[in-house]
């Protein structure tokens, strides 16, 4: 279903790991996404909903493929990362893709609240996954990320 979290050499393991730089890129675009759904709301409902769906979409790839292979993460690895230094501040790439997936949970009931009639819950489901990632961009508080270990520790028991 997913890649392996971790890669194994010789005789070591190590965790796979990205540039911080990477998902807080990433969060940024969201944010701005997730503002324009917000937005979209007072005017077309339907717009609202495509375009959460996409975004929806993207957290779907990001959950599934991880940070690097996600279309933010594309964009960033392509256009930005090659014009900045080198950094040695990293993060593992698990608790990044249980964080796209608590961002897909959110925007598929936000897409299904639109679609059903509900735009109150379309809505407040858009702005849950706003929230967190504006939280992730500006002061580079993960949510997902902190909620990881706990959702680790249940599969892990179940």
């Amino acid at each position: 279903m997913s890649t392996p979290d971790t890669r194994t050499t010789t005789h070591t393991t190590t965790v796979d790991q990205v540039d911080v730089r990477g998902p807080r890129f990433a969060a940024w675009i969201t944010t701005a996404v997730l503002v324009v759904v917000l937005l979209l709301t007072t005017f077309s409902v339907p717009a609202a909903a495509i375009l959460l769906g996409l975004q929806a979409i993207v957290f779907g790839i990001g959950a599934v493929r991880g940070p690097k292979r996600s279309p933010y993460g594309t964009i960033y690895a392509t256009f930005v990362a090659p014009r900045l230094s080198p950094t040695s501040e990293r993060e593992p790439v698990a608790p990044l893709k249980f964080a796209q997936l608590v961002g897909f949970v959110f925007a598929a009931v936000g897409v299904l609240g639109f679609a059903l009639g509900a735009p109150v819950v379309g809505t407040v489901a858009a702005g849950f996954a706003l929230f967190a990632a504006f939280l992730n961009a500006a002061f580079a508080v993960c949510l997902g990320c902190m909620i990881y270990p706990l959702a680790a520790r249940l599969r892990t028991t179940a």
